[in-house]
């Protein structure tokens, strides 16, 4: 009975440890460590990609009642796909110097607090809707690809208007369609990203442009079935 009672706490523990990584994140940007920054960030990913799965095993809704894992998680992603993110993009100097700098990392932090705060952020058939806050990856990536500043800003402000646009993205490890597929390549496209990250900050640029055949299916495959859904609405 006492494991039953433990371990919802613990999952939830284990989903609130993101918020001291995303704290390590940090500290490691002010320091100039971009590799350990983002394998702190990687480790939060990690964790919110099992937390869901072990909070079902676990029953916390059911056993942990008083605290709510999904605002919980929340919180977490929110320092950690947008906040984190967000500060090393300025700091590292990503952006152009001036106002167009501030105004990237506005839309960044705004867009998304809009995003976190939707009623339909999560679909009951498992999308996220609007752009899913992905800061993180695309921090790496900017990094790793050193584009001109201005091109980084483009960038940056297309995906923070996406955030707004309904169109739904797939939950990898909960959307039925072609799941195993997405989750095998998503797993090898993560080891690709942490050995991005290890090379950091001069990454081999075939292992940089190999790793985005993942980002690409994700958003095909996103766009095809955003399609499908809408025509059987219209049924």
């Amino acid at each position: 009975m006492r494991d039953r009672t433990v371990l919802p706490w613990l999952v939830h523990a284990l989903t609130a440890s993101g918020a001291f990584l995303a704290y390590l994140a940090l500290v490691a940007i002010i320091a100039g460590d971009l590799r350990a920054a983002f394998l702190w960030l990687t480790a939060t990913t990690v964790i919110d990609a099992i937390d869901g799965m072990l909070a079902r095993l676990a029953r916390v809704k059911e056993r942990a009642p008083l605290l709510d894992g999904a605002r919980l998680d929340d919180i977490v992603d929110y320092l950690t796909f947008v906040f984190v993110p967000a500060f090393a993009i300025q700091h590292v100097g990503l952006l152009p110097a001036g106002p167009i700098e501030w105004l990237v990392v506005a839309a960044i932090l705004l867009s998304s607090a809009f995003g976190f705060s939707r009623q339909d952020a999560k679909t009951a058939d498992h999308f996220f809707t609007g752009f899913p806050s992905y800061w993180n990856i695309v921090a790496v990536y900017l990094v790793a690809l050193r584009w001109p500043g201005t091109v980084n800003a483009v960038i940056l402000l297309v995906c923070a208007a996406g955030v707004f646009v309904p169109i739904g993205y797939i939950y990898p490890s909960r959307t039925v369609t072609l799941r195993r597929l997405t989750v095998v390549s998503g797993i090898a496209w993560g080891v690709m990203l942490v050995a991005i990250i290890w090379q950091l900050p001069a990454p081999p640029r075939w292992l940089v442009l190999t790793s985005l055949l993942y980002p690409v299916y994700y958003f095909a495959l996103s766009f095809v079935l955003e399609l499908r859904r809408r025509r059987e609405n219209r049924r």
